[in-house]
């Protein structure tokens, strides 16, 4: 009798490990049978940030423009050319913004590539100011993303190519959009409420990569340089500004971050006002990216700055 509970209960317990192994298995099986993620190549820090909420861990994402590099003027290497070969998504901001594009899609030359301009469908703004050089009005303002309602329609355009790329996972990536789109107009509420009664109006920025925030919340954007950080101001315009200045007993003028702030300074010192930083987010430091700043936090720092500058 004893024998055979012994027997039974060797029998039993051989029954549960073939159990627990065939379940094993299953669970191995179905964790297998997740596709390949898609890999995603973005060309500035804004589209790699909106890709990265939006594709999440389905996505293979590299960021093109290295960290800590001016975006403006950055050029990709025969080397980055060459890996980006492999992508099945190549996502840029457009409008003029990355002037080697045109080159790069000529030179990998793939129909199975699914190339994202995230400027597509958005309305956009010449690059002019009521104190400008010459020569320069036809230029579109590419920097989109610092309008957070015109951020949204970037990330609905990079949306829709996963959804393409990767029509299994559209309801993963639908959701991530919402919850960015939520998170985005939130943001537009701060941003309008803040900057509705400022005392000031005027922005005196470095160069002109705040047209898009300063119409959308009503402000008014004074260039010293144009669409590129590089652009040197003419000595009349210089002149000019430091006019306004004095006349609009300016506190503060805007230097950025991945720019010199030398021209910033000067006027400033002239005119006897302080300098602050506005990030224009077209690329971080790798600092900034190890301290898990993004897009959302950032936007959030430059509308404390804008509230302190044009609150006084």
């Amino acid at each position: 009798m004893k024998i055979q509970k012994w027997i039974l209960c060797i029998i039993v317990g051989l029954l549960a490990v073939s159990l627990l192994t065939g379940c094993s298995q299953r669970a191995e099986i179905q964790t297998n049978i997740s596709p390949k993620k898609i890999q995603v190549y973005a060309s500035i820090y804004p589209m790699y940030d909106f890709a990265q909420k939006i594709g999440k861990d389905r996505i293979d994402l590299k960021l093109v423009t290295p960290p800590g590099a001016e975006p403006h003027d950055w050029e990709p290497t025969a080397r980055n050319i060459a890996e980006m070969k492999e992508a099945d998504v190549f996502i840029y901001n457009g409008a003029g913004f990355e002037s080697w594009v045109d080159k790069l899609v000529r030179t990998i030359d793939s129909d199975s590539l699914i190339l994202v301009d995230t400027s597509s469908g958005v309305e956009l703004l010449k690059a002019t100011d009521h104190i400008h050089d010459h020569g320069h009005a036809h230029q579109m303002d590419p920097h989109i993303w610092l309008d957070p309602i015109r951020a949204k329609k970037q990330a609905e355009n990079i949306q829709n190519a996963f959804i393409q790329a990767d029509p299994a996972n559209r309801a993963f990536y639908e959701k991530n959009y919402q919850e960015f789109s939520e998170e985005i107009e939130s943001l537009h509420k701060q941003y309008r409420d803040a900057l509705s009664n400022v005392k000031r109006r005027e922005m005196i920025v470095s160069h002109a990569a705040f047209g898009y925030l300063a119409e959308r919340y009503g402000l008014e954007q004074i260039p010293i340089s144009g669409i590129s950080p590089q652009e040197e101001p003419s000595p009349a315009k210089m002149a000019q500004i430091t006019r306004l200045c004095r006349e609009r007993q300016v506190k503060y003028i805007f230097f950025e971050t991945l720019a010199s702030p030398k021209l910033a300074e000067v006027l400033a010192d002239e005119v006897g006002a302080q300098t602050a930083v506005l990030n224009p987010i077209g690329g971080l430091t790798q600092q900034e990216i190890d301290a898990g700043k993004d897009y959302f936090s950032i936007m959030k720092e430059n509308l404390e700055v804008l509230k302190k500058a044009l609150g006084e």
